[in-house]
């Protein structure tokens, strides 16, 4: 489906963007892409990125039985018409969850009905992002950054000191989430942020768990870093690369490079 200048995919091919929008005085080029991987049947993940709204966001939805793209879709659409009507993106993200609890209340299901997000959202030369369970944001300037923190156990063990980042990576309930959206409760939920400024150079990667479960910090980096490629072709490797390391998960991801 294809909304103006924005996009998302529930299926396993990868479409391609526009290759840049103007905003103000700040060039954006990206590329985006999902696959189902090589386990599963249904992808779950969606993506939603438009230059000229400024938005771009990951979700990774879960549930089963269709209720994980049924989840993710909510949020993203939910986002994408708060963020239209004016709402910041950390009201857009609140509302999406008690959009996704309200719906699930209201047709009564018994199964879970959740979804991560991991959202960016820029206004002339600064940007906000905002995220709820384990899909990632990433800052690319001169070295990968990931300006995100996972709601999920093993991350909360590392934290107090109970886990290292190597034990957290092999830790068997390392997808067990805190926080994620349709399941925390409203009054409950805790969505991280942070807001910086644009600068010349810079570039993010929003992921789904598909991606870093897959491949490492380090290859991330090593294909963000290649300006030989354009944006999609980033993405492109990252998929193929997410492929290669097993695929065990639906993969979905965006990347935005300012110039």
């Amino acid at each position: 489906m294809i909304r103006g200048e924005g996009f998302r995919d529930n299926n396993h091919d990868i479409r391609h963007a526009p290759p840049t929008r103007r905003t103000r005085q700040v060039m954006i080029e990206f590329g985006h892409g999902t696959h189902v991987g090589l386990r599963r049947l249904r992808n779950e993940d969606t993506y939603y990125a438009d230059a000229s709204l400024g938005l771009f966001l990951v979700a990774d939805g879960m549930g089963g039985h269709q209720h994980g793209e049924v989840a993710s879709a909510m949020v993203r659409d939910t986002v994408v018409d708060l963020v239209t009507r004016g709402h910041s993106l950390v009201e857009a993200v609140q509302g999406a969850g008690e959009r996704l609890l309200a719906h699930a209340r209201e047709s009564r299901e018994m199964l879970p009905m959740g979804t991560t997000i991991a959202a960016l959202r820029v206004t002339g030369d600064g940007y906000e992002v905002a995220w709820v369970g384990d899909s990632r944001i990433y800052r690319w300037k001169a070295e990968l950054q990931q300006i995100s923190h996972d709601h999920s156990l093993v991350q909360a063990l590392v934290e107090s000191g109970q886990l290292d980042a190597a034990q957290a990576s092999k830790h068997p309930q390392r997808n067990v989430l805190t926080q994620a959206l349709g399941v925390t409760a409203a009054e409950q939920l805790h969505i991280g942020m942070a807001r910086g400024r644009l600068e010349a150079g810079m570039a993010f990667v929003l992921c789904t768990d598909g991606l870093t479960e897959s491949i490492n910090d380090a290859a991330i980096a090593r294909t963000v870093a290649r300006t030989d490629l354009a944006s999609q072709e980033c993405v492109d490797q990252l998929l193929l690369g997410a492929l290669d390391g097993g695929g065990d998960d639906n993969i979905t991801v965006v990347m935005l490079r300012y110039t």
